[in-house]
């Protein structure tokens, strides 16, 4: 077995499966995948010209809204396009670079969008709980430096998962059973000992992850301590609305994250075509609802949709 050191040996080009078992039924599943990418591709589109366009957006919240939008665009367009071109033309080949190139982009913003909600969950403790100093502690110059950081940490973050592949050599076997190029999969074709790479993705994921997770969740429990204090009905359920709508994106996140990791590393019990459908699911249920979710949610937002859509149609 050679060793990681050594001259690495990989293909030219990789053969995904799409999803091992119905690939007679890819171009029935491929209706709804491409439905949920169009609203996503749609959506997002809406939510960052909206920001742009309209001044009286230009907030930290919005700002946060708009960095989710984009990182959910380039999230689920890493995955799609590919992943549709395999079910409708039978597109199964993917060069070995572009594989890299999507294994670093699926890892870069899934890592990018966790920090973005850990950022929106400060920006609404901030709002509610010191609202007198919100535009001081989280002025625009604030917000751009935290979108850097965010950015900087998912990108070098992953960058250390495809020099791991690059330097490792792979076997003969060159059949990815999945429709893109997860690293897990991609990884269990090599001829190496990849416990290095196990080390550090089970690292970064639970000390990344668990960062954010926990200082998301710290964020909302200090939240309602304070809303559950004021007087008002009204302000109490107005603080909350605020929130939801957050709360849902988020968990719809983690939620399908988590499950799709479950069942790939230790549900060996569940066909794999379902751990197919589900890691898909991942990368395009969250990307579609968001925006579905802040538009129904956000007044700004939703009056400003809904006054484009009738001054088109008065025309």
């Amino acid at each position: 077995m050679s060793s990681v050191n050594s001259t690495p040996s990989h293909p030219s080009a990789f053969i995904l499966t799409g999803i091992p078992g119905l690939e007679a039924e890819h171009i029935w599943i491929s209706l709804p995948f491409c439905g949920m990418y169009i609203i996503t591709v749609f959506g997002n589109c809406i939510v960052l010209y909206i920001i742009k366009t309209d001044r009286s957006l230009h907030h930290p919240m919005y700002y946060l809204l708009s960095m989710l939008a984009a990182t959910d665009l380039v999230l689920s367009s890493a995955v799609s396009p590919k992943m549709l071109a395999l079910f409708w033309f039978n597109s199964r080949e993917i060069y070995f670079e572009s594989c890299v190139t999507q294994m670093f982009f699926i890892h870069c913003f899934s890592y990018i969008e966790s920090g973005v909600f850990l950022a929106m969950a400060f920006d609404r403790y901030v709002a509610i709980c010191h609202p007198l100093r919100h535009s001081v502690i989280l002025s625009t110059p604030v917000i751009i430096r935290i979108g850097l950081v965010i950015l900087i940490r998912g990108v070098f973050i992953s960058i250390p998962f495809c020099y791991f592949m690059i330097r490792f050599s792979f076997c003969s076997n060159k059949v990815i059973s999945f429709s893109y190029c997860g690293l897990g999969n991609v990884l269990k074709l090599a001829c190496v000992d990849i416990l290095i790479n196990t080390v550090y993705s089970a690292t970064v994921s639970l000390l990344v992850v668990g960062f954010d997770l926990t200082f998301t969740a710290l964020s909302y429990v200090r939240i309602l301590r304070v809303v559950f204090r004021f007087k008002s009905t009204d302000a109490r359920l107005k603080a909350l609305s605020t929130c939801s709508s957050h709360v849902c994106v988020i968990l719809i996140f983690y939620i399908l994250a988590l499950f799709t990791y479950l069942t790939n590393t230790f549900g060996h019990n569940f066909p794999l075509n379902f751990q197919v459908i589900m890691a898909n699911l991942c990368f395009l249920v969250p990307p579609m609802f968001n925006p579905i979710v802040y538009v129904v949610k956000t007044k700004q937002i939703r009056s400003q949709v809904l006054t484009k859509v009738c001054f088109n149609s008065s025309k």
